[in-house]
């Protein structure tokens, strides 16, 4: 799994159209590129922005989002283990020249799969503390960032996939550990937010770390068209697809986002994801923000259906 630490986030209005696929080299015009066979259908199926609706935000490793304007969050991934914590630096000055905040989302493992322990040694390995200098060395990075900071860490602890080596730990023991990071990013930043972030299934609450906690709730949200049709026998709504979610965190009656949204689908079944993404719902009156992955998954989809390309511009829906 390969994640660039700085992205870049931006929105505007979206519409589905036919492009002309470039290749390499000088863009030619487009008679030329469809005399040599290259014309293809591209999309960019980035979320509509309306007017004092729901905020957003992107993990945009590519920069698809670099030159728009109405982004508030700049936000990136980063293991604990084999980073580079300068890149830090690079994220907080491009985010505040564009006056935004960032999401750093924490992931307790390596992104060199070789090094990844079973969750059972994670589990106990941070419950001993073995891995407490890793969250003291990115506080001390953090404290110096002059963007504000929201922290999300060991996101989606209640999946049973077996995904991530970190979620269906015994509850206690996540809240534990959960905690212990919390308290260190607060002691060494008392401005910093702290957000919760499960995915939205069922027994979310077992793992909820308390008011005192939290200071954000966020939801993964994903809709793939071909994987609707054999889950569920029809393709889902944005709105569908955050209920169940939504419902389950609202009685904590903490701020909402959609910490991961992505969407992949034929022209009809993402026109309405783009335009119901960000648009205000009385059904989630506390949703506040949504941060679209603006990437390729790093996992295959049940069903046989690849690795989802989520991202915004691309002539390619899974690989």
């Amino acid at each position: 799994m390969t994640h660039r630490l700085v992205r870049t986030v931006a929105g505007g209005a979206l519409l589905l159209m036919p492009v002309t696929l470039i290749t390499t080299g000088a863009a030619p015009s487009p008679a030329y590129a469809g005399d040599t066979g290259v014309e293809a259908v591209v999309v960019d199926k980035r979320p509509i922005l309306h007017p004092n609706a729901t905020k957003f935000g992107a993990y945009d490793p590519y920069g698809d989002f670099s030159t728009q304007s109405g982004l508030e969050t700049e936000a990136l991934f980063l293991p604990w283990e084999d980073v580079d914590l300068a890149t830090l630096s690079v994220a907080d000055e491009y985010a505040l020249q564009r006056k935004r905040k960032l999401l750093i989302t924490i992931e307790p493992w390596s992104w060199n799969e070789d090094r990844r322990l079973s969750a059972d040694d994670l589990r106990r390995r941070v419950l001993a503390g073995s891995y407490d200098a890793n969250i003291k060395a990115i506080s001390d990075v953090v404290k110096t960032l002059k963007s504000p900071v929201i922290i999300r860490w060991g996101q989606e602890m209640e999946d049973k996939s077996g995904r991530f080596s970190w979620a269906d730990w015994p509850p206690r023991d996540y809240i534990k550990a959960y905690r212990k990071v919390a308290d260190q990013f607060r002691k060494d930043r008392p401005t910093v937010q702290i957000m919760w972030s499960p995915k939205g299934q069922e027994d979310l609450e077992k793992y909820y770390p308390g008011d005192d906690y939290v200071d954000v709730i966020g939801l993964s949200v994903f809709g793939l068209q071909d994987y609707d049709m054999r889950e569920y026998g029809a393709p889902r709504t944005f709105t569908e697809a955050l209920k169940p979610g939504y419902e389950r965190v609202a009685p904590f009656r903490k701020p909402i986002w959609v910490a991961e949204l992505g969407y992949e689908g034929d022209a009809n079944y993402m026109q309405p994801w783009i335009q119901a993404a960000t648009a205000r719902n009385d059904q989630f009156p506390d949703l506040k923000e949504v941060i679209y992955f603006n990437d390729r998954d790093v996992i295959g989809w049940p069903f046989g259906l690849g690795r989802p390309n989520w991202r915004v511009t691309t002539g390619s829906g899974v690989n």
